[in-house]
């Protein structure tokens, strides 16, 4: 149908709202991810709650709704996973390393706890999956270079 013969109320001609995507794979938790999972959780059953009581649009509903949907989806799959030992890079630790000259330190975290800028990495980033199995002394494979990475150090979360 032209564009003509439509109604201006008419909702097919807007962009759908598609739902957020999920992080293929496990969706593997510290137990601080465990507790940030479920107060995402209540803070969007809160906002909807705030949002219905002060008579909200449809479409900021659905909004809201669609964000609820993704941090029930990720309390429902997500497996807490036991403290690492901290004897070697793994889900759960704190990894100091030197790469290209400097020292850093990453912790490796699930997906929804991961903040880079806080020294939180995905254990699914290319650094974590770099770094897990090494121990102290041992040197790593990164960025397509032999050896590029040392690790300092190992410690659990």
């Amino acid at each position: 149908m032209s564009v003509a013969f439509r109604r201006e109320s008419d909702d097919e001609h807007l962009e759908p709202k598609f739902e957020l995507p999920i992080p293929p794979g496990p969706n593997l938790v510290t137990e601080r991810g465990a507790t940030l999972i479920a107060a995402k959780v209540a803070e969007w059953e809160a906002k909807i709650a705030a949002a219905q009581a002060d008579g909200a649009a449809d479409d900021i509903l659905k909004s809201l709704k669609r964000d609820l949907r993704y941090w029930n989806t990720r309390h429902a799959t997500m497996e807490v996973q036991p403290p690492a030992d901290g004897e070697e890079a793994a889900f759960g630790t704190t990894v100091r390393y030197r790469l290209n000259g400097k020292e850093k330190a990453v912790s490796i975290v699930g997906d929804d706890e991961a903040d880079p800028a806080a020294g939180l990495i995905s254990f699914s980033s290319p650094l974590a999956r770099a770094l897990i199995g090494a121990g102290e002394g041992d040197f790593a494979d990164f960025g397509g270079k032999a050896d590029a990475i040392e690790v300092l150090g190992v410690a659990a979360l």
